[in-house]
């Protein structure tokens, strides 16, 4: 594989990849960190790279990576960090829905979070993230079905909760 050939199959991943990284490891600069290495080590493999599904394989790495950054223990507490307290997350204004749907995703379980985020937010079909995440496509679905039921509770509930405040 050439350069052009790698910029044209593997470096337009880079946003993608980063956007799923993220998603794990909450910070910017880890998930931009751990990009940018997995860039240099596919640059390095360039020529294995040749024939595989690329964004598939990508995106594994990326899986994979973040699942072991996740398991050290000062990742683990700065992750921690992040998550507001529920009854914390009831005071901030109505008008921050959207980083409150961000928080009840990335409150669920991780294969429920990285389905209802390569779905919704990545616009994977179904197959694909059957693929990325070596799951059955029943296996995807339900996770998927299981994770915005379980959003879409949380919403409830919080909207019922703003309604009594405004009742009051």
């Amino acid at each position: 594989m050439n350069q052009e050939t790698f910029k044209n199959t593997v470096f337009v991943l880079k946003d993608e990849m980063y956007r799923f990284a993220k998603r794990f490891l909450v910070s910017s600069d880890e998930a931009q960190d751990l990009v940018q290495d997995l860039m240099m080590k596919f640059w390095q493999k360039k020529d294995e790279l040749a024939g595989l599904n690329v964004k598939s394989y990508a995106l594994k790495c990326v899986k994979n990576e973040c699942l072991n950054k996740l398991k050290h223990e000062t990742v683990k507490q700065n992750f921690a960090d992040f998550h507001i307290h529920r009854s914390e997350l009831y005071k901030i204004e109505v008008n921050n829905l959207k980083e409150k749907i961000i928080h009840f995703i990335n409150e669920l379980p991780e294969k429920q979070k990285m389905v209802i985020h390569l779905k919704d937010v990545e616009e994977y079909e179904v197959s694909e993230i059957s693929e990325v995440l070596q799951m059955e496509e029943n296996a995807v679905r339900v996770n998927l079905m299981r994770a915005r039921q379980k959003v879409k509770e949380q919403i409830t509930q919080l909207m019922n909760y703003e309604q009594r405040q405004i009742s009051r």
